[in-house]
């Protein structure tokens, strides 16, 4: 695991977006793993501006999206295939055909999610999967106490999450209770993992998640175990960090090789 800390959330945010283009640009038909939520829009909004100002092609590239509201349709303001086609995909030239979310509306919620797996699987795997940490450590939709090893499955949130997620619709009553989310086991399955945190908000999940034990009741924890993971910080997110001067010194003087 290999800790980056940013003075501010766009230097962060650019440094994922760096992590991505590279991929895309030495494997074109890469398959990305993708998150929703405010933490990577200044990822999607690099991505764009490399599309437009460098040329970033992305007209091979396979998507996955982590997860998405149960009842939803595509359609809903607040569903995440809306949000990634207004904040990426109608930005970029991504094939729709080469892009999946789970599907809200599924009438036969394990049946698809089953099927969302064979269809990771049949593209090869996620080559990197891009993540946000919530407030009480989980990815995707992975609550505390999830399995870590668990597969794409319908989860129910908990009232904490429903009310982070209120301020996306127009009242915390209409927060679906129900998701399909990738599981912790699928996440673990990608080749590489950047996870991105920003604010002092995620200061108390980014220290347990890093330095702490592993434990299902943290479920960003279990990335400790994955052999290739950067987990890129702003200096709020960063600051409960017992070790983060040594973080700071690591990638400070890395050969010039291993940088990115």
């Amino acid at each position: 695991m290999e800790i980056v800390i940013e003075s501010n959330s766009e230097r962060a945010g650019v440094l994922a977006a760096r992590l991505i283009a590279r991929l895309v640009r030495e494997k074109p038909d890469a398959v990305l793993g993708l998150a929703t939520g405010s933490t990577p829009l200044g990822v999607y909004r690099e991505l764009v501006r490399m599309h437009r100002e460098e040329h970033l092609d992305f007209s091979r590239v396979t998507t996955f999206n982590l997860d998405e509201y149960v009842g939803l349709s595509g359609a809903h303001p607040a569903s995440y295939r809306r949000f990634m086609e207004e904040n990426l995909f109608s930005q970029i030239n991504v094939a729709p055909q080469n892009v999946f979310i789970p599907d809200g509306m599924a009438s036969d919620v394990p049946g698809f999610c089953r099927e969302y797996e064979d269809r990771i699987r049949a593209h090869g795997g996620i080559d990197v999967q891009l993540l946000g940490i919530g407030g009480d450590g989980h990815i995707g939709f992975n609550e505390p106490s999830s399995s870590l090893a668990s597969r794409t499955r319908i989860k129910t949130l908990t009232p904490k999450t429903r009310q982070d997620n209120a301020r996306f619709f127009a009242s915390p009553e209409e927060v679906p209770h129900h998701v399909i989310t990738m599981g912790v086991g699928t996440i673990l399955d990608a080749r590489q993992v950047v996870l991105l945190a920003l604010g002092a908000g995620k200061a108390r999940a980014v220290r347990e998640a890093v330095e702490g034990p592993v434990t299902a009741m943290v479920p960003a924890s279990v990335l400790q175990m994955h052999p290739s993971v950067k987990v890129l910080l702003d200096s709020q997110a960063a600051s409960e960090l017992e070790r983060s001067d040594y973080y700071r010194w690591v990638y400070e003087n890395k050969p010039d090789w291993q940088r990115f």
